[in-house]
């Protein structure tokens, strides 16, 4: 079963999607995909370590900033009794998204012009994922930012990147089977309160 979580800054979407994920298994496995790259970032990871150690559950780290559907397949293939999967926690896609977006898409930076190091489009890295998100059969929780609801980005790279997490939002929120938006700690369930159209 895959949950999207979804919601702003500091909402409480990881701690809901830790929280879930302790009801959903006996165990869990936290893929991290912030890459470390200075020491404010540094003292985040820490504080978020920390707080998952206290809460008394068994939990692995896995880092992983950018191959998201390989480690899926690993985890799937590992060979758990049906009964004892992880609850697997993916916190969070928005980062990996901006990784993704920094290795293949051309920006700016101090006025030179960065070649992307990847052949791949960003596209094409999220629907690879979202195959896995569909492939995988265990507890499978997705923590993602709702970023489309601010101002405009002033530069041409900010606006791709909501744009594109926007895209990856909706196509992940379509294939799990839960889809919650955290807001000020509360989590409303998506899927329940959705209006439909009568040709959906």
């Amino acid at each position: 079963m895959a949950v999207f979580i979804t919601g702003g800054a500091r909402s409480g979407k990881s701690d809901f999607a830790e929280r879930y994920a302790m009801q959903l298994s006996e165990c869990g496995i936290y893929i991290a995909t912030s890459q470390i790259r200075d020491e404010e970032m540094a003292q985040r990871v820490e504080q978020h370590r920390q707080t998952r150690q206290a809460a008394g559950f068994p939990w692995r780290t896995i880092e992983e900033p950018y191959d998201l559907a390989r480690s899926l397949g690993e985890l799937d293939a590992a060979g758990y009794e049906e009964l004892k999967r992880p609850a697997v926690v993916v916190d969070c896609l928005t980062l990996w998204l901006t990784n993704w977006m920094l290795r293949v898409e051309p920006w700016e930076e101090d006025g030179v012009l960065q070649v992307p190091q990847d052949d791949r489009s960003v596209e094409d890295v999220i629907d690879e994922f979202i195959t896995a998100v569909i492939s995988y059969r265990g507890p499978l929780l997705l923590v993602t930012n709702e970023v489309g609801s601010g101002i405009v980005p002033a530069y041409a790279l900010g606006r791709r990147f909501r744009d594109a997490a926007g895209r990856m939002n909706r196509k992940l929120a379509a294939v799990c089977g839960e889809a919650y938006l955290v807001v000020a700690g509360f989590p409303l369930d998506l899927k329940a309160h959705s209006f439909r159209l009568n040709n959906e």
